[in-house]
């Protein structure tokens, strides 16, 4: 009976949420690969090739040169990889959480509209380049997590950190959560550690930015042409002015602030039951400040939220309580602060937040999977 009871655990739904998630990753990125989705696709395939060195060049050139080894197609060499960082990142994940005794405040915060659920919300977040950097800070995580982060497997990170750059600049602007991880496992400030992860994204960042030529210098679509790859739209096309962008719809984005304030307050609230709350937010404060370029210099605010939202969920799993056979006594219990966490799911499957565009709509999952379906099928009568 006790083994049975300790089945349906907190753990469960996680885990079925972790499996799902990634399901549902895989299954969109392959469709918008096989579309040749211009935003998603071509962000991965910007190259060297057209003009030289550029932000994001690298991740194009890789494909290109498996595609010369292997005769792939870019598509296909382009989701096998993502396939690969995205199973990476939820496979280690899991790992994290097997070891773990996560209670309903945490699975709160993978239901949260900007944690696992944003991937339901908002398919245009599945397929990109910050996976890569979610699948380092995993492993990275788990690596803290059972004191294995040697001096060895730390520079291996900082390698992986410093290629992440070349994939996609934004590595930059969320390695303080490395840097936090640090220092909520050994408890103290170590300037010297924290100087390495620093440099390995900050210095590509400089010649990125002195250097960096722009995405298509002219040659790009005719490139991608030659090797199999028709773009009609996305990031190639990319000519606009994006702070006009967000004051012609300044009506939509001000909702942003809406989605930010429930973030905040759920964020808070998992905070009040943690140790050394004050000072670690102070640093979570600090490391949102430090990603704020980001919503001044692009349009995607609910990219960037969901972003931080992934990192903080794997963050936090580093806090939580080792996994003991205890568990069972800490399930599903009904009391004031469940109920209260109960309604804060509910209310985080309501809404919804797109990743360019409108910031706050009430159509969240509850209402992509019970009304969504019933408006098709009208329109199909």
């Amino acid at each position: 009976m006790k083994k049975a009871a300790e089945i349906f655990t907190v753990r469960l739904p996680i885990n079925l949420l972790i499996v799902a998630t990634a399901v549902f990753a895989v299954v969109f990125t392959f469709i918008h690969n096989r579309n040749s989705d211009g935003y998603i696709l071509g962000d991965w395939l910007i190259n060297y090739q057209d003009g030289g060195f550029k932000r994001r060049g690298l991740s194009g050139s890789f494909f290109f040169l498996i595609q010369d080894l292997t005769g792939l197609k870019l598509n296909l060499a382009v989701y096998f990889f993502q396939v690969i960082i995205i199973c990476g990142f939820f496979y280690t994940y899991f790992k994290i959480i097997q070891r773990k005794q996560p209670d309903l405040l945490y699975l709160s915060l993978l239901l949260s509209s900007i944690g696992f659920i944003g991937i339901f919300n908002c398919v245009d977040y599945v397929g990109k380049k910050e996976f890569i950097v979610f699948f380092l800070f995993a492993v990275f995580i788990n690596l803290l997590d059972q004191d294995k982060l040697s001096r060895f497997k730390e520079y291996l990170i900082c390698l992986g950190l410093l290629t992440a750059m070349f994939f996609h600049e934004i590595t930059l602007f969320f390695v303080p959560y490395f840097l936090i991880g640090l220092y909520l496992k050994s408890g103290k400030f170590e300037l010297q550690k924290y100087i390495k992860y620093i440099l390995v994204t900050l210095v590509p960042a400089i010649l990125i930015f002195l250097l960096g030529k722009d995405i298509n210098e002219g040659q790009s679509l005719e490139i991608l042409k030659d090797r199999g790859v028709i773009l009609t739209k996305g990031i190639f096309f990319w000519n606009f002015d994006e702070r006009k962008y967000i004051e012609e719809h300044f009506n939509d984005y001000r909702l942003y602030l809406i989605s930010f304030l429930i973030s905040v307050i759920h964020i808070g609230i998992y905070l009040k039951f943690q140790k050394r709350r004050k000072f670690l937010s102070i640093l979570l404060i600090a490391s949102f400040l430090f990603s704020l370029p980001l919503f001044y210099l692009a349009i995607d605010w609910g990219r960037w939220l969901y972003i931080h939202m992934i990192f903080l969920i794997v963050l936090f799993s580093l806090n939580l309580p080792k996994r003991n056979s205890d568990e069972v006594s800490k399930g599903f219990g009904l009391n004031l602060k469940n109920g209260i966490i109960l309604l804060l799911i509910l209310f985080s499957l309501l809404y919804r937040v797109e990743m360019s565009g409108r910031g706050f709509t009430w159509e969240g999952l509850l209402y992509r999977v019970f009304i969504t379906p019933v408006e098709l099928l009208n329109k199909m009568l």
